[in-house]
């Protein structure tokens, strides 16, 4: 008996002392006092575990609420609705019992109100190969109709007709520094005005995931949790200011694990007015092709420095053959904006015009040279372009003519391309986006209405030559009814 009263009276009797002990120094302690808790700061609760804060410092500010720019921003983004396939509604009660019934398809995604008078812009990928799109903006549906996409950016710009909009406050993307707060608006999994938070991780980052002829992939990188849905949300600062469209995410689950990646504002609206004011991106292009400056590449060609891109092809009469830029030339500077890799390189050309006289310093031997661009036009122009298309719903594709740039790298004098393919009797004859017509029963295609007007109409045995998106040249023979 003695040694169970010791082995559990004696443990217990230590626990009261050690308790009052402690107590005691707790009541001496001056943050034992009523109103006398200090906050810590977010580096001290950083390392919480081992520091132990000074009580001599004074309460720091309040930590940085979000309230603020969530109310300024969740009213801009909107709910957007894409679908494809057949619509239900055109079904018959005959359909049903003897076809296949509706197998229309329905994806969803988000937008950003950038006018009052009904413009929205959101990704390209969001209203991709859609037949009906709608936007639900504060419990109300709208129709939308498609003003204009841009692949190479992964922009798409909507319209409804609604007036008084709560258009979106626009922020600064090319200032955005990375350590800052940033927000990520939008509708994942259909919760819709869903507002998580991170910082910037990276900026200019390229992950190779756009489609286009002329990918521009400077994105800004966040770790403010983004999902399936979030695209064409808004990416706003501290302040509500929109700074980016949310875009993709890098997982291996299909669900946020870690980044996600925006396009710049800056990079994003100059897309969405050149689509809303010439119905097609004003890209201006020095004339070359350029590749990411390597270790291996510094190493070999003999450069102190891994900031810049090398030039790979000059093109034949563009604008950087005009002022003597070879190939091998490594361009370190555009204008005022510091060259450090490919996607900063891509960024910098993007805010100009065709015909936008530019400075460039570039590096040749280990000497440091200078050359002023006149841009150009896709083709090789320095006017603003508006190309002509042909859209059709029998041929379930648009077509357009194929630009200077196109012709000299898949060295053809002319053709018509096959862009936006849905279901149709292009897709039929297995052809896919990117193909280039260049002869239809051995006439040169040249003009887009012209060779969709004969398509559409034609019947008998078609020969169609041209070239694939891999370069590979063909030529097919069809018998159309």
């Amino acid at each position: 008996m003695n040694s169970l009263i010791k082995s559990i009276g004696l443990p217990f009797l230590a626990g009261i002392a050690g308790a009052a002990c402690w107590s005691l120094v707790e009541v001496n302690s001056p943050q034992s006092s009523e109103n006398s808790f200090i906050e810590p700061t977010r580096s001290e609760m950083q390392f919480a575990s081992s520091y132990q804060p000074n009580t001599s410092i004074p309460p720091t500010e309040v930590p940085l609420s979000f309230v603020e720019a969530s109310q300024n921003s969740t009213e801009s983004v909107v709910f957007i609705k894409n679908f494809s396939g057949t619509d239900p509604r055109r079904y018959s009660m005959f359909d049903y019992f003897f076809g296949t019934g509706p197998t229309q398809q329905v994806s969803t995604g988000s937008g950003v109100i950038i006018s009052k008078d009904g413009y929205i812009i959101t990704n390209n990928h969001v209203i991709d190969r859609a037949e009906t799109i709608e936007v639900v903006h504060q419990k109300r549906t709208y129709s939308a109709k498609l003003v204009g996409t841009d692949k190479n950016t992964d922009i798409a710009v909507l319209k409804i007709e609604a007036q008084n909009l709560p258009e979106i406050k626009v922020g600064n993307s090319r200032n955005l520094k990375i350590g800052e707060w940033v927000l990520a608006v939008g509708n994942p999994f259909n919760l819709t005005s869903t507002v998580t938070a991170g910082i910037v991780s990276a900026k200019e980052r390229q992950i190779n995931i756009l489609g286009g002829d002329f990918p521009l992939e400077s994105f800004i990188q966040t770790d403010a949790p983004i999902n399936p849905g979030n695209s064409g949300g808004a990416l706003v600062n501290v302040n509500g200011e929109l700074v980016g469209i949310n875009t993709a995410i890098l997982s291996r689950t299909g669900s946020y694990t870690g980044y996600g990646f925006a396009v710049p504002v800056d990079i994003a609206l100059k897309i969405s007015n050149d689509l809303i004011k010439y119905g097609e991106v004003q890209k201006a292009i020095p004339g070359i092709d350029v590749v990411e400056l390597t270790p291996e590449l510094a190493e070999e060609m003999k450069l102190k420095s891994l900031d810049g891109v090398i030039v790979t092809h000059v093109l034949r009469e563009g604008s950087a053959a005009k002022v003597g830029l070879q190939k091998d030339d490594v361009i370190t500077k555009i204008a005022d904006w510091k060259i450090t890799g490919k996607g900063s390189f891509e960024e910098a050309l993007s805010y100009f015009y065709p015909g936008d006289k530019v400075n460039v310093e570039y590096m040749r031997g280990g000497s440091l040279k200078s050359a002023q661009l006149t841009l150009q036009n896709l083709e090789g122009e320095e006017g603003v372009i508006k190309r002509e298309f042909f859209t059709s719903g029998l041929l379930g594709a648009k077509l357009e003519a194929v630009n200077t740039i196109e012709r000299d790298r898949l060295k053809i004098p002319y053709g018509v391309k096959i862009t936006s393919m849905t279901r149709g009797y292009l897709r039929d004859l297995g052809f896919r986006d990117g193909y280039v017509i260049t002869h239809i029963n051995q006439v040169p295609a040249k003009d887009p209405k012209a060779a969709g007007k004969y398509l559409e109409e034609f019947s008998g045995k078609l020969r169609l030559e041209g070239v694939a998106p891999n370069g590979q040249p063909f030529m097919q023979s069809y018998n159309v009814r």
